[in-house]
């Protein structure tokens, strides 16, 4: 589904990222992990199309989306949700949605509507008339995954989901994310907390200043996680 070659990218004069080769596969939860600084931001912008690569190129089923720009990258099937979330703060809930839906890619394998975003998610029907502004940080991460699948993505990709979030709401949404794949969706985590993603991830890449530096196939995360030195060479841990 999704494979970067060789990638390279940063800001500026500053390279950040250097031969990035991921691959996500249909069906695939793949996330990445590292400790802060390692390169995992960049690493999403630069697939989203915010940074453009010096190097390298990205394939989504095999379109070179390289030099495609980000909102022509949804129509292709790409959804994000960014580590500062950027949904309109003054608009209400339902407001934020019905742009996604406006502005999301036709067809797709299961369309996904607001009725469906409700089930998922029952206090976005609650909070719809509410201004996004005024929810709590737990409640506005919903939105921002709500407004991602709304786009009707095959791969969303999502940049530190559990950042600021209390353990339980982190547990709802997580459980949330499993589901997707049986509606189509692979997912691509960019996670510091191993330990969260590893529960659901099919497998894993580990960045550090700005390369993998290591890889977990399926069935390895376990002995991972119990590696405590490599856990702490790589996650700081």
């Amino acid at each position: 589904m999704l494979e970067t070659h060789r990638i390279a990218s940063g800001y500026g004069r500053m390279t950040i990222l250097r031969d990035i080769d991921i691959r996500v596969d249909d069906g695939e939860v793949v996330a990445i992990v590292g400790a802060n600084g390692a390169g995992k931001t960049t690493l999403v912008r630069t697939i989203c199309g915010l940074i453009t690569p010096t190097a390298g190129t990205i394939v989504k089923d095999g379109t070179d989306l390289t030099a495609i720009p980000t909102h022509r990258r949804v129509k292709h099937g790409i959804s994000v949700v960014l580590e500062n979330r950027r949904l309109w703060g003054e608009l209400t809930v339902r407001e934020n949605l019905r742009l996604a839906e406006a502005h999301g890619r036709s067809g797709g394998k299961q369309r996904l509507t607001y009725q469906d975003i409700t089930k998922l998610f029952p206090i976005i029907a609650e909070r719809q008339s509410g201004a996004v502004e005024l929810l709590s940080g737990g409640e506005q991460q919903m939105v921002a995954i709500a407004r991602a699948l709304l786009m009707q993505p095959d791969l969303l990709i999502m940049d530190e989901p559990s950042t600021g979030l209390a353990p339980k709401i982190v547990k709802e949404i997580l459980k949330v994310l499993a589901g997707l794949r049986a509606r189509g969706i692979s997912l691509l985590l960019v996670e510091q907390d191993v330990s969260l993603v590893a529960g659901i991830a099919d497998r894993g890449y580990v960045m550090s200043v700005g390369r993998i530096v290591h890889q977990i196939d399926r069935g390895q995360w376990q002995g991972f996680l119990s590696d405590e030195k490599l856990v702490k060479a790589y996650l700081g841990g």
